[in-house]
């Protein structure tokens, strides 16, 4: 059974990904109670894991403050980030199947082809943001290492808050990421590891690179040339319990 304590840090995840909690953003643990529908006692358990991972700090007479973004934490995030990661494809260009490359590679094609149609679709963003994570995630999981797996995922929540706050996704912006994806997937299935490694930095290099210098007025004209009302969203990434992005 799944602890109160699990739950209320289940429940903050959840939080970070939908921008119900916002970096920079302070909180009480009153406040946290009621947003978790979780109980002091287990708000209180779980700030100690929070803090630990760098992802909200006590200030004092403030209260708790969620993890404030800027260059220190963008460049840190991603440099962990790599590491990992590139770690991981070594071993998955080894060990995934012909069966599951071609499940992913299909959910991308999936998504270019939503992306490129230029019609409504209001769950596209999400759909992808979950695709595009899921391939990162599986790679790391494949590792079979419990203890990275449990680094990499609380540094993808510091990744996660850098976006919510630095950057905005159209689907003109998706097209790209998701070309990045399919390069990386076809060195993959050509079990080329060199290939699959350089891929994966320049794929890690443009998704810090559209965080520092995506600028806002071009985005906000992309969203209105697709013909989407209303104001730009923010990215909002969507991962699965047990563990959203674009990148």
């Amino acid at each position: 059974m799944t602890s109160q304590r699990a739950r209320a840090y289940q429940g903050f995840t959840q939080q970070i990904l939908s921008g119900g909690i916002r970096p920079g953003q302070f909180i009480s643990q009153r406040e946290l109670m009621t947003l978790l529908d979780m109980p002091l006692g287990a708000v209180r358990e779980m700030i100690p894991r929070l803090e630990a991972g760098g992802l909200i700090k006590t200030v004092p007479k403030r209260g708790l403050q969620i993890a404030h973004v800027d260059l220190k934490l963008i460049r840190n995030a991603f440099q962990v980030r790599t590491m990992i990661e590139r770690e991981a494809v070594l071993n998955f260009v080894h060990t995934a199947s012909d069966a599951e490359l071609d499940t992913i590679e299909a959910s991308h094609q999936s998504i270019l082809a939503r992306a490129s149609a230029l019609t409504n679709d209001p769950t596209l963003l999400d759909d992808a943001q979950a695709i595009d994570w899921g391939l990162h995630d599986r790679m790391v999981d494949a590792l079979g290492n419990e203890i990275v797996s449990e680094i990499y995922r609380v540094n993808s929540l510091r990744v996660r808050l850098i976006k919510l706050e630095h950057s905005v996704i159209t689907p003109a912006r998706l097209i790209p990421a998701m070309q990045e994806h399919l390069r990386f997937i076809a060195a993959l299935r050509r079990r080329d590891a060199q290939q699959a490694l350089e891929l994966l930095n320049e794929h890690i290099n443009s998704a810090c690179s559209r965080v520092m210098t995506a600028p806002l007025e071009q985005v906000r004209g992309e969203w209105a040339l697709a013909g989407n009302p209303g104001p730009v969203p923010t990215l909002t990434p969507n991962i699965p319990q047990t563990t959203r992005r674009t990148t």
